[in-house]
């Protein structure tokens, strides 16, 4: 975690901030010889972020509504972005923006202009009744908790999300997901047992801890399950975000 370098912590929060916030799908693109990850929603595009080995660029387009709501704002933006503003062309769709991230001060501040483009439609869970893992996310909104209010069809639908995000469905581990898939009663119970138990109940076990928030190091890589958000070509739906990646986020839908 420490080891991280400025641009995976950009990465990482980028992707933590837009699929928090938002409801949008993830499209690989490319311009030219350029990587580029597109937030939409339907044909609508929120953000572009232009992937290079030491940067980002992210492309924000401004519409009529949104320059006027950032010219009410611009004096509480830093000189370079407004001189980015300024100095951007404005076309018959809107004010085509480009900006260079690569450290999170920067990046704290285009979230800021993200808003601006688009205002946040994402509604954590309620927690009510929310039933917690000891890796310390939600057991309740597990594909594999029997306590879970999912309809058969429902858990089904989940399934192919799990599937589609992780693993091609002649993936070994596809089994973790699929007709073979266990299930459990919570870690109070003793979790999933047998070949398919959690890597993070393995993983508190081997450090002599009973939970992984009672450790040190968490959140990790292991706490969650590998699943770490960072920038990538990957086309991920906005429900998939949902149902097959946020309920493993640390803190997403969380205590």
């Amino acid at each position: 975690m420490n080891n991280k370098t400025e641009l995976q912590k950009v990465s990482e929060e980028t992707i933590r901030f837009m699929r928090g916030k938002f409801k949008l799908d993830e499209v690989p693109w490319k311009y030219k010889d350029i990587d580029c990850l597109k937030f939409k929603q339907g044909s609508k595009t929120i953000l572009s972020i232009y992937i290079y080995e030491s940067y980002y660029d992210f492309q924000i387009i401004y519409g009529k509504a949104e320059r006027e709501k950032f010219e009410v704002l611009q004096n509480e933006f830093p000189k370079f972005i407004q001189d980015i503003y300024d100095a951007s062309k404005t076309y018959h769709d809107g004010k085509w923006m480009m900006i260079r991230v690569d450290d999170l001060k920067t990046l704290d501040i285009v979230k800021k202009m993200i808003i601006i483009k688009k205002k946040p439609n994402r509604k954590p869970f309620p927690k009510e009744n929310a039933v917690y893992a000891d890796c310390g996310h939600r057991c309740d909104l597990c594909v594999h908790y029997k306590g879970s209010a999912f309809s058969d069809e429902f858990r089904k639908e989940i399934q192919l999300r799990l599937i589609r995000v992780y693993n091609p469905p002649d993936s070994d581990d596809a089994g973790y997901w699929g007709d073979d898939m266990e299930f459990c009663d919570g870690c109070d119970a003793g979790g999933l047992g047998g070949k398919h138990d959690c890597v993070q109940k393995k993983c508190a076990k081997a450090r002599g801890i009973n939970k992984c928030t009672a450790c040190s190091e968490y959140p990790c890589d292991k706490s969650t399950a590998g699943w770490f958000p960072k920038i990538e070509l990957k086309h991920i739906l906005a429900d998939d975000v949902t149902w097959a990646i946020l309920p493993y986020v640390d803190k997403q839908y969380g205590n």
